[in-house]
């Protein structure tokens, strides 16, 4: 609105600007020509006594002889040869051009009838001077109602959107397992329909999770029976292998690993729905983290020959963690790394390496540490970037779930891990290791609860 309103007072302007000069100039050029006629008076004294505005300057061309009322400033070669040849010609002619950078117009009238030409220049400076304070006014008034407009909208549209931001902080909260959040609509008319389907709805979702997880609870528990059982008999059958056919110890072990295997299930089906039911708590201890993973990686190794436990792949514990302490529940870290060795072992061909770092990895002296770091590195051939988060759910089995299926795993296990570390208030992610495989990042914040990442 600015610009429209400023270019069409402008043109409005200059054009009653160019009327007036014209009508002036044709009325100075008559004058000149019926004296010119009757020559009583001198040619120069005859252009100085033209009635001009104010601002104009007179230039007569007459019988090959140039006069002006000011020929320093204004004189034959002020006025543009185009203008000069027109009128000389015989055409009145009209034109805008600027001297030592001051606007001018200039309004050529020829006189035949007396072999001249006159011509008048209007100095537009004063016109230019009226522009530009135009323009600024109109500026000013442009960015000080944009500003208001933008203050106005801004705060129209945080009072219209206020009942969404409610509803958006009510579905962040349960996206993050809060389901017992609801919206309250207030005295909001418009929000009160909304709030209410999204509570009945927030309820209902409530009420299945807490049914599945009581369901998940209750068969995990009533298996644990018939378990129990079924591990004795298999105990005793396990003392009188010797008396049994080869084929017959041959299904008792194929018995005894799928009980392990059925009952590993069991506990982990358990320790979800503890999850789930927002049951599980943990039993902080404060630790050195080197020694903790040396003993979590040494209890998760296989038994050797000698009956005795022995990884068989290095720990590196980096030097500026041995002076650190750790805040953390032992069983469930243990369980984290005992997840992460078996599932390297399963389909990652086994563990490279696991490093102990802290994070960020800075001068100690010059920043305090924040997190701790378990990094674990397999022979595994990769995991695609699109199936890494996916691994952390219950019973994802990703692009070779014909391999897993066949496995001995559960595809409980790395979702566990992720429980265990956001009950901790950490993450846990993966990377591709340098040169080839898989890497596992645990990272645990030395503050349980209180972490720069979301946890998985």
């Amino acid at each position: 609105m600015a610009g429209i309103t400023y270019f069409t007072a402008r043109q409005s302007i200059l054009n009653e600007r160019q009327t007036t000069a014209q009508r002036q100039a044709f009325a100075n050029a008559s004058l000149i020509q019926n004296a010119l006629r009757s020559p009583v008076t001198p040619v120069n004294q005859l252009v100085e006594s033209v009635d001009t505005l104010p601002g104009s300057r007179s230039v007569l061309h007459s019988r090959g002889q140039w006069y002006a009322t000011d020929p320093i400033l204004v004189g034959e070669s002020a006025i543009p040869s185009q203008e000069r040849n027109l009128v000389l010609s015989g055409t009145p002619a009209t034109q805008f051009f600027s001297i030592n950078g001051t606007p001018q117009l200039v309004i050529g009238v020829p006189l035949p009838a007396v072999h001249a030409a006159y011509f008048e220049v209007f100095s537009l400076d004063e016109l230019e001077g009226t522009l530009r304070t135009l323009a600024f006014a109109l500026a000013a008034a442009a960015l000080v109602t944009t500003l208001a407009g933008a203050a106005l909208g801004r705060r129209a549209s945080g009072r219209a959107l206020r009942p969404l931001s409610r509803v958006t902080d009510a579905a962040v909260a349960i996206a993050g397992g809060q389901l017992d959040t609801r919206v309250e609509a207030g005295d909001d008319v418009d929000l009160e329909e909304l709030a209410s389907a999204f509570n009945r709805m927030t309820a209902n979702l409530q009420d299945r999770i807490e049914r599945e997880a009581r369901f998940t609870s209750d068969v995990s528990h009533e298996l644990r029976s018939p378990l129990t059982t079924l591990a004795a008999t298999v105990g005793v059958l396990e003392t009188h292998r010797h008396e049994l056919a080869p084929r017959a110890q041959s299904a008792l072990d194929l018995l005894d690993g799928d009980l392990q295997r059925f009952t590993r299930m069991v506990d982990d089906l358990l320790e979800i729905s503890r999850f789930d039911s927002g049951s599980a708590e943990l039993s902080l201890d404060e630790v050195d983290p080197g020694e903790l993973v040396l003993r979590a990686v040494a209890n998760s190794a296989p038994i050797g020959s000698n009956g005795q436990r022995t990884a068989a792949f290095p720990v590196e514990i980096r030097p500026d963690v041995k002076d650190l302490r750790l805040r953390v529940d032992k069983r469930r870290f243990e369980r984290v790394m005992a997840n992460l060795v078996e599932n390297a072992s399963l389909y990652a061909g086994g563990v490279t390496r696991v490093t102990v770092e802290r994070y960020p990895r800075t001068n100690i002296s010059a920043t305090p540490p924040r997190n701790i770091r378990v990094i674990v590195e397999d022979h595994g051939p990769g995991i695609p970037f699109d199936e890494r988060h996916h691994l952390f759910e219950r019973f994802y089995r990703g692009g070779r779930a014909g391999q897993r299926a066949s496995s001995e795993g559960t595809g409980l296990g790395l979702s566990l891990v992720a429980e265990h570390i956001r009950l901790h208030g950490g993450a846990v992610w993966i990377e591709d290791a340098p040169g080839h495989g898989s890497r596992f990042v645990v990272e645990l914040p030395l503050s349980p609860g209180e972490s720069d990442r979301s946890p998985l």
